[in-house]
């Protein structure tokens, strides 16, 4: 069973936007489409871009290094189905952002 850990406010992640949090040693990119919230491995397969500040479109975001691209809702590329990165449940508690580690 996943340990949930506070890692921000719901008003630190803007909609439409992203941040990265080191989360118990493990860099997590949380993301708020829409008011809801998807977290991540922070760190892009490819070359180890680092996706919370990517941009992001709809449920997808875009690697600032090199435009690879990973599904946030899954953590699997739309490019390369057999490219994905870690995923991580999310919990929202009052104003409080969680993600299970």
């Amino acid at each position: 069973m996943a340990n949930f850990v506070r890692v921000a406010a719901k008003s630190d992640i803007p909609a439409g936007q992203g941040r990265a949090f080191d989360v118990e040693g493990k860099q997590i990119a949380v993301f708020n489409s829409g008011g809801s919230f998807y977290a991540i491995d922070n760190t892009c397969k490819h070359q180890g871009g680092p996706l919370g500040e990517g941009e992001l479109e709809g449920t997808t975001v875009v690697c600032p290094w090199h435009g690879w691209t990973y599904d946030i809702t899954t953590g699997v590329s739309p490019d390369d189905p057999d490219c994905a990165v870690e995923r991580y449940e999310v919990r929202v508690e009052g104003e409080d952002v969680m993600v299970g580690v």
